[in-house]
């Protein structure tokens, strides 16, 4: 069984019965659920059982006593003895000389209480949804971790292991197949061990494919061998530090082939990842998340990001290269941030590729307010162009390429900057103004 098996109103059911669980009724009401989904599976009925209109026995709320069961209940109290009804006297009178402070600790131990009561409450709600959409084997792991620990399978070391309970572990996949190239196959079925290849095989598989990346062979089957190698990855369920490094590579292959799709899916994957305490280049990754969200423009998501960098991330050369990027920009300091441009580490530049030109436009329209004239080279030096003809080139793309000498060699035109101002203004508003990112997560 594999994710896509499990029905959405199973789920749901699941993740509703969790949430109504209490301290009370959690052993009884994990019996009772196990029970119903293990009939379920072994009838066939997953998908054609209402789960919607099942209810728990457990989970039913409890009728009040009557009054003729508290009087049975108090008819079988056996009498008291003399020494002890003296000595629940004595005890009612020492409590009734405390009876303030008593009850003033009472009613605040109940307030607490009830406190924590809604907290846990929140927590197990919060707790089921996530695991309602979890795979079939981490949300069987998390109903019977609580208080049977071989309720979904039989422990060699308990003698009370049930067999004929379902072992939802063994229908993790465990690839078979050896070939080390294989195409990527979107899943449209439960996946077969026949097609998945094995651990061993994917790390011998990830070293031939960087092998062939420096052999320049063509990014689209590289990708496309990157995306069955993350695919097999997946449905067996491994997560680890080589998972991470196969993410990580095709991300730096992607962005060096200008392909953000795939980019924006490791680098979300990758949060996950790290966010489980996975090792890899997680400093490297964080500047990167930081140069994507200025080029988005997305500055409340970029503060609160930047607000849960630890100390060890803002002290790594890339993040702290990101957040002055972050600082040029926010303060209109032009001249520093084409410095950066030149100088980014790792793979910035990169992404810094994506909104340099919409910054060029901002900052040339800053010139020619405080100008009258410009030199072509001194835009070129300014604005981190690599050649004069660059430069000219991006004049015209931007409807700015007027000269009051354009007779002139490139090198020493002029730009005339009242008729180049209205025009930047009228281009930066049509190219600039909306960012859309390809495959943003």
């Amino acid at each position: 069984m594999s994710s896509e098996s499990w029905p959405p109103p199973l789920k749901d059911w699941v993740a509703r019965c969790l949430g109504q669980m209490t301290d009370a009724n959690r052993a009884e009401a994990q019996a009772e659920l196990r029970e119903s989904i293990a009939n379920a599976f072994a009838e066939k009925t997953l998908w054609t059982t209402d789960w919607a209109g099942v209810q728990l026995k457990s989970l039913m709320p409890k009728p009040p006593p009557t009054l003729n069961s508290l009087k049975r209940k108090m008819n079988d109290t056996p009498p008291m003895s003399k020494k002890a009804k003296k000595a629940a006297a004595q005890k009612r009178t020492d409590a009734n000389l405390d009876f303030g402070d008593q009850a003033a600790l009472n009613r605040r131990a109940e307030r607490f209480q009830r406190e924590h009561d809604i907290e846990r409450q929140k927590s197990m709600r919060g707790q089921a949804s996530l695991q309602a959409n979890n795979q079939n084997a981490h949300l069987f792991n998390r109903i019977s971790r609580s208080d049977s620990p071989s309720a979904f399978g039989t422990n060699p070391d308990d003698p009370e292991a049930d067999p004929n309970v379902l072992d939802w572990d063994k229908y993790t996949i465990v690839g078979t197949n050896q070939e080390l190239f294989k195409d990527y196959l979107r899943l449209t079925s439960e996946p077969k061990p026949e097609t998945i290849r094995p651990y061993s095989v994917l790390q011998q598989t990830l070293i031939e494919l960087k092998k062939r990346w420096k052999e320049k062979v063509s990014y689209n089957w590289i990708c496309n061998q990157f995306k069955s190698l993350r695919q097999d990855l997946t449905v067996q369920r491994i997560k680890n530090e080589f998972t991470v490094q196969v993410y990580e590579i095709h991300a730096r292959m992607a962005l060096e082939s200008s392909d953000m799709v795939e980019y924006n899916q490791c680098q979300a994957t990758l949060k996950n990842l790290y966010d489980l305490g996975i090792p890899g280049k997680h400093e490297e990754f964080t500047a990167y998340r930081i140069l994507m969200l200025l080029h988005g423009r997305n500055k409340s998501e970029l503060n609160l990001y930047v607000g849960t960098l630890t100390p060890r991330q803002k002290r790594d050369p890339a993040v702290q290269h990101a957040l002055r990027v972050q600082r040029a920009i926010s303060m209109g300091n032009y001249h520093a941030l084409f410095e950066m441009y030149w100088n980014a580490p790792n793979m910035g530049a990169y992404i810094m590729d994506y909104f340099i030109d919409r910054e060029r436009t901002r900052a040339l329209m800053t010139m020619t307010k405080a100008y009258r004239t410009l030199l072509l080279c001194f835009i070129q030096n300014e604005l981190g162009f690599e050649t004069v003809s660059e430069t000219l080139k991006f004049l015209m793309t931007h409807g700015s390429a007027f000269f009051i000498n354009p007779n002139a060699p490139d090198r020493d035109k002029t730009v005339d900057c009242k008729a180049a101002a209205p025009q930047l203004a009228q281009v930066y508003e049509e190219k600039y103004r909306k960012v859309g990112i390809r495959g943003a997560i």
